[in-house]
């Protein structure tokens, strides 16, 4: 029954699921939203079907509420705790996939001015949440603080590099300005 296939996202799950059980989806895309989806994408659509294939695949218990809605509500069985800890006690890993809109447009050619002014803001309104955060929770787990502590350090490397190339910008702004003494031959 346990012998399917776990992915990313099946890991994703169970270890939301770990930190919140007992735990419907809804309240896992919440946790996801102001957690793991600020470094790891995952579709809200994926967590409601990966719980039923974790349930169905006996890594999760389900059990249904009696009234209202009915929500369904799951557990880690003993089956996902084991999977979840292997997958965690196993060191390797892919390197980071760096999937950033502001790159790709730079790489195509995008006037470096504004992209780089936008960058830069979106940079630090990312920071300024993830500082939030950690002012806010200081009592967070080691391995919550530390990725935290990576995405800050992500967003300051990214606002230096931006930095850079809005300077570089302005520089080449201005050298292809014509010199004063130019504008006023040319006007004269």
């Amino acid at each position: 029954m346990a012998a399917e296939r776990l992915t990313d996202t099946s890991y994703v799950v169970l270890g939301l699921v770990e930190i919140c059980e007992p735990v419907t989806p809804y309240t896992l895309k919440r946790v996801a939203e102001i957690s793991v989806l600020h470094f790891w994408s995952l579709p809200h659509s994926q967590i409601y079907a990966e719980c039923a294939r974790l349930a169905e695949s006996g890594h999760l218990s389900e059990k249904r509420e009696r009234g209202g809605r009915r929500r369904r509500v799951y557990r880690l069985t003993a089956a996902g705790r084991r999977a979840l800890d292997a997958w965690r006690g196993d060191p390797r890993g892919e390197l980071l996939e760096l999937r950033d809109l502001g790159l790709l447009k730079l790489f195509f050619g995008a006037d470096r001015g504004p992209l780089a002014e936008e960058q830069l803001a979106a940079h630090a309104r990312r920071l300024e949440s993830y500082e939030e955060i950690a002012a806010a929770n200081p009592g967070m787990a080691q391995g919550q603080r530390l990725a935290l502590e990576a995405g800050i350090g992500h967003e300051r490397e990214f606002i230096r590099f931006w930095t850079e190339v809005s300077r570089g910008s302005r520089a080449r702004d201005r050298r292809r300005a014509p010199s004063p003494a130019a504008r006023r031959a040319a006007s004269g």
